[in-house]
């Protein structure tokens, strides 16, 4: 038979990324040459790095450092298998052990990242014939797993606990669970979700309240323990989901609840049964990290230090950082709103170019017209570092008309 010329049936693809680069949003991944620090390497050069998750330093801490040494040299490399069947190592119960009397709950299950734990803890616990109440600002892996669950979806205003109540008391005389969730820490505009009186609208109705923790885990509460324990609400949240991809320095995610939830997520949570584990290292590692949020709580304390210096100043140099056309942030994550999706992605390429590393947010991870440079601190930058970044971003800002 003749030769035929086969048509790319993913064509469309080329399509959408040509549009992306006429819009001006398309981007290329940075490359990390050295360690994940205040001041490292992309792509070969040297950048003050404001883009980081690494909210305690602990990416280069020691004591992780030696910790996951040592656990390579004793168990090897790999757990070679999924949890139910072969592997679940003793290091892996001892983790998790080690989370739930941290968060001071009955037990704790380790995911392989935040993302998978949240969309499998939802999808497990609720069925088609169920309700989601769920913020607008959400974490993507909170909607990825309210749409798995086929769970019927109601979206309240952000933070809004009026329209929060009025979407339970739609469905209060209907049959079925009725799920309350939200963000603890919003990860695009820093703000923290109003835990106490969601709490007491899942009371009232008789929802489950489930918490997803991941930028409050080693930021908020004592030591790190989350919003439940900065808004003091213990025994009031039934769901709580942490990350060990974040402050912890290391990779994962976690849910802690009661016994029978952790035991139901064994038997039901898709992620759990069908992805092998966590090497020992990375669990060792993470035991280490909870022992250091225990051990070091001044690195917590500059963490909140460096986080009030730079809200100010970038406030004093006249950036939208929230507060206008999106919440106020409250935490260590801190927008400097663009609004134009071009421009904020010019401004970065731009940053980078004088030596500043922060990352450009735009549509769909945010709202159209709302994008964004999302700016993190840490505990590990020095005064010097932040008055370096500053003066680049007043620099760039003003040649490109985004400071006056």
């Amino acid at each position: 038979m003749p030769a035929t010329t086969r048509v790319d049936p993913l064509s469309y693809l080329t399509d959408q990324l040509n549009e992306l680069k006429d819009k001006g949003t398309y981007f290329h991944l940075r490359v990390l040459d050295d360690e994940q620090a205040p001041v490292c390497t992309f792509d070969g050069k040297k950048v003050i790095n404001l883009a980081s998750n690494n909210y305690l330093g602990l990416t280069t801490h020691p004591k992780l450092r030696e910790a996951a040494l040592e656990a390579t040299r004793k168990y090897g490399v790999g757990s070679g298998a999924v949890r139910t069947i072969a592997g679940t190592m003793k290091i892996h119960m001892q983790l998790e052990e080690k989370i739930a009397r941290f968060k001071d709950v009955e037990a704790c299950v380790v995911f392989q990242s935040g993302f998978a734990a949240n969309a499998g803890t939802v999808s497990a616990v609720l069925g088609k014939d169920d309700f989601i109440i769920s913020d607008k600002l959400n974490h993507a892996s909170i909607i990825d797993g309210a749409r798995l669950s086929r769970a019927k979806i109601l979206v309240f205003e952000h933070k809004d606990i009026g329209d929060a109540e009025s979407k339970l008391a739609s469905i209060k005389d209907q049959p079925g669970k009725k799920l309350l969730i939200s963000d603890g820490v919003f990860s695009m505009d820093g703000d923290i979700g109003p835990l106490p009186a969601l709490c007491d609208l899942a009371e009232k109705y008789g929802a489950i309240m489930m918490v997803d923790d991941a930028h409050a885990s080693g930021v908020l509460g004592r030591n790190g323990r989350g919003t439940i324990d900065h808004f003091k609400v213990h025994g009031r949240v039934d769901i709580q989901v942490g990350t060990l991809s974040k402050a912890i320095g290391a990779l994962g995610g976690y849910v802690c609840g009661s016994r029978d939830l952790i035991e139901f997520l064994y038997h039901r949570a898709r992620p759990f049964l069908f992805s092998t584990s966590h090497p020992p290292s990375v669990a060792a590692t993470c035991i280490a990290a909870f022992e250091v949020l225990e051990q070091e709580p001044g690195r917590i304390d500059k963490l909140w230090e460096n986080t009030r210096f730079w809200k100010k100043e970038l406030g004093l140099l006249g950036f939208d950082i929230g507060g206008k056309t999106t919440p106020a942030s409250e935490t260590p994550i801190t927008p400097i709103i663009i609004g134009d999706g071009k421009l904020t992605m010019d401004f970065s390429r731009e940053l980078f170019k004088e030596g500043v590393m922060g990352t450009g947010i735009a549509f769909p991870t945010v709202p159209e017209g709302k994008a964004r440079i999302r700016t993190i601190m840490t505990a590990t930058h020095a005064r010097e570092e932040l008055d370096e970044a500053l003066a680049t971003l007043k620099k760039v800002g003003k040649r490109m008309g985004i400071l006056n």
